[in-house]
């Protein structure tokens, strides 16, 4: 543990102070699938070895953002910005039993115990992530025994990585015992157009029933920036052809950003750009999350 890890600054806030309302109005019922809590660090310290410190994005800033955009549920996401210690996400989930579900970040080590207080609390995946920015790297059979103990109680495992590491990946991804859901489309090189070789592998990849993808998070993704339209045809080409293992999520409150701040407003209506029909859109935002996290079918 460095001075340095434990006492940098934290940077500026990444979420928009005043987001747009939405033209786009969600179904009932619809579920933002990611995003995530930071701190108050006052009562939920960052992980001494995080790769950045943000700005506090409280649970009750997270579920005001939810009702202001229209969403009826959130799926809060461990960042890695707190590490293994998921307290502040379980504290949020715990806020709001019926309306949050979780994804942890967790060790090979860690107890049955609390294991099952976490599902107790809302938790249903885990996340391996593959991004050495964000995080130091972690020896695959540690990934592969906590997705063995997690398949028992039914959790599936979230997995964050760049398109150009899919080919090593993809083995492992395909023997794990649970489903598997890929953040962001893979982070797939937008510049190179939605029909490129490298997407067109990655959407073979989900002809495996076991993967689901999230389609969201074109902020991180565009090469032409606001208002991304250069995106869409990527997440547009995950719903057409697997509509029923699509998740959406905004990212609030879009960790790590550097280029811009973006409106979550905005974010919602791209909606149906990406999700052209009614039904498409009510799987997207309703039924696969619902099915998914809570069990409801």
């Amino acid at each position: 543990m460095t001075t340095e890890m434990t006492t940098m600054t934290a940077e500026p806030p990444t979420f928009h102070p005043n987001p747009s309302k939405p033209f786009y109005v969600p179904p009932a019922g619809a579920v933002d699938a990611h995003c995530h809590v930071f701190g108050p660090a006052t009562r939920f310290p960052y992980a001494p070895e995080r790769k950045y410190t943000p700005t506090d994005a409280s649970k009750e800033m997270l579920f005001s953002l939810r009702r202001h955009l229209g969403f009826a549920r959130n799926v809060i996401v461990q960042a890695s910005c707190h590490g293994k210690d998921n307290t502040a996400m379980i504290d949020a989930l715990e806020a709001e039993p019926e309306t949050a579900r979780g994804v942890a970040v967790v060790d090979p080590t860690i107890t049955d115990e609390e294991l099952h207080r976490m599902d107790r609390a809302g938790v249903r995946a885990v996340r391996f992530n593959f991004l050495k920015r964000l995080v130091d790297a972690t020896p695959r059979e540690h990934f592969q025994r906590i997705a063995e103990r997690v398949a028992e109680l039914g959790w599936h495992v979230v997995v964050y990585f760049e398109m150009p590491d899919l080919a090593d990946l993809a083995p492992f991804l395909r023997g794990l015992p649970t489903t598997v859901v890929i953040d962001h489309m893979g982070r797939p090189d937008v510049g190179l157009g939605a029909d490129a070789t490298a997407f067109s592998t990655f959407v073979e990849l989900l002809e495996d029933e076991k993967f689901w993808v999230k389609v969201g998070c074109p902020e991180r993704l565009t090469v032409e920036g606001v208002p991304y339209r250069d995106v869409i045809p990527f997440a547009r080409r995950l719903v057409d052809t697997y509509s029923d293992r699509v998740l959406w999520g905004t990212d609030w409150p879009h960790p790590n950003m550097k280029s811009h701040i973006p409106d979550d407003g905005l974010l919602v209506d791209l909606i149906p750009a990406i999700a052209t029909t009614p039904e498409l859109q009510r799987k997207l935002l309703v039924t696969n999350p619902s099915r998914l996290y809570w069990g409801e079918h």
